[in-house]
């Protein structure tokens, strides 16, 4: 093959950062971005502020537009042009130009996948009503605000209690909606620990939410119109003008299980630290593929925008050339509750002791600022420990006042393999407005040390 050309399979956060990358490692080298939707480069998890109007245009979400990668980047990037098969042994792709319905082939050198994910539907009957929808891509919240213009819902249910969903029932509550969050188990958020769960529980019911945990959907019943106006559950009705499902994603690996790619046990496609497929010449990047998590020292599935970008620059950086490596995650994220922020790093307690981890937790409520100073804010701070290392191995916090950074805080300590007794008498910045003398980190390590084994 005489071809010297990169293909990227993907333009939203992973596809542009592979592209960029190769092309400005090998600035000679031709790269070809393929992206079957409108839109590139744009940050869906902006969308539920979108839909809140607090972003006034749908197009403030995109970072660097089509005519940017191609005018000033030097990308050969196609837009509305869907990738339909992938010839490993011959390196080619088989494209599909959806505006002008023909389709042609594509040779390459490098191929770099990143198709990314899709919202998980869940099985129920009448997913396909037209006031019921899912919000993943940009294309979606467009709809969505569509509908909401064009027909001014008044009640909104939200299925699951994940971030997304929490996000959403803010952006509907703002919007004057009665909201309803329909959760099938105990635990929101993926598995908060029960104090940090339930301050956020405390703050939806402040804020009007009606959440309903342990609440499995049976049906919906439908108006002649054939939109949901009930949502069936096992505990009674819901009145409804509009249904979000927000119960995660699904990584689309489609193309790559055809082409003959190895996908690992968490059904995203597996690849080195190198973003290599089981194909050398082939790599894959984002919310299709698996992320190396370093605590539990296997590969994990992370679909997160930070982990999408970083793994794109490396999979186009080694796709040109180079010898760049993906180091892993450990699970660091962040979501605006109303008034509060809920953030985790790390494992959390079932899961470090189904992992093996000789695990204990300690939980703190602290103040953000010295006492005496207006606007201090309660922050509950909970840590997972290795009882006999006294490592840390996760954290979980919320409040309203410099939780996702101190978040961050703790999510250096554990990627640096600090322990409990070290992160104690760390050299944290203090003046009355940020912190308390002892600030809440520095609480929570003196008394998480009370959990280790003497």
């Amino acid at each position: 093959m005489d071809t010297n050309r990169i293909v990227v399979v993907g333009g939203v956060a992973a596809g542009m950062s592979a592209a960029s990358a190769a092309k400005r490692i090998t600035p000679d080298t031709e790269v070809v971005a393929l992206e079957r939707g409108e839109f590139v480069s744009y940050a869906s998890c902006g969308i539920p502020y979108y839909l809140s109007e607090v972003v006034k245009d749908h197009l403030n979400l995109v970072a660097v537009t089509a005519e940017e990668f191609r005018e000033k980047r030097g990308i050969d990037l196609r837009t509305m042009h869907e990738v339909k098969s992938i010839d490993a042994e011959k390196k080619i792709v088989e494209v599909l130009d959806r505006e002008a319905d023909n389709t042609y082939e594509l040779e390459w050198s490098k191929l770099v996948i990143a198709t990314g994910a899709r919202a998980f539907r869940p099985p129920i009957e009448g997913m396909d009503a037209p006031n019921v929808f899912m919000v993943h891509s940009l294309q979606d919240g467009l709809r969505v605000m569509g509908f909401i213009r064009d027909r001014n819902p008044q009640r909104a249910v939200i299925l699951g209690a994940g971030y997304v969903g929490l996000e959403l029932a803010e952006t509907f509550r703002a919007r004057g909606m009665v909201v309803s969050i329909v959760q099938r188990s105990d635990r929101i958020m993926r598995g908060l620990e029960p104090e940090v769960g339930e301050k956020v529980v405390e703050e939806l019911d402040r804020q009007g939410v009606i959440l309903q945990r342990n609440t499995a959907v049976k049906s919906f019943e439908r108006n002649n119109g054939g939109e949901v106006k009930r949502v069936i559950t096992d505990k009674g009705e819901i009145e409804v003008d509009i249904v979000v499902a927000a119960v995660g994603v699904k990584p689309n690996t489609e193309l790559a299980q055809k082409a003959g790619i190895e996908i690992g046990k968490t059904g995203a496609i597996a690849t080195n630290d190198r973003m290599q497929t089981c194909i050398p010449d082939i790599y894959s990047a984002g919310d299709c593929a698996e992320a190396w998590h370093r605590i539990l020292e296997r590969p994990e599935y992370a679909p997160l925008g930070t982990t999408a970008n970083k793994q794109g620059r490396i999979a186009g950086t080694n796709a040109a050339g180079s010898d760049e490596r993906f180091p892993g995650v450990i699970g660091s994220m962040v979501a605006k509750v109303f008034d509060l922020a809920v953030a985790r790093t790390g494992l959390g307690l079932k899961e470090a002791i189904d992992s093996g981890f000789d695990a204990a937790s300690n939980t703190i409520t602290a103040r953000s600022r010295a006492h005496y100073y207006p606007g201090a804010k309660p922050i509950t701070i909970s840590l997972i420990l290795d009882s006999k290392t006294g490592r840390l191995l996760g954290a979980q916090l919320t409040g309203a006042d410099g939780t996702a950074k101190r978040n961050d805080v703790l999510a250096t300590a554990i990627t640096s393999g600090m322990t409990i007794g070290e992160i104690e008498y760390l050299d944290l910045c203090y003046a009355p407005p940020y912190s308390p003398v002892y600030d809440p980190i520095l609480v929570a390590a003196r008394q998480a040390r009370k959990k280790l084994h003497k």
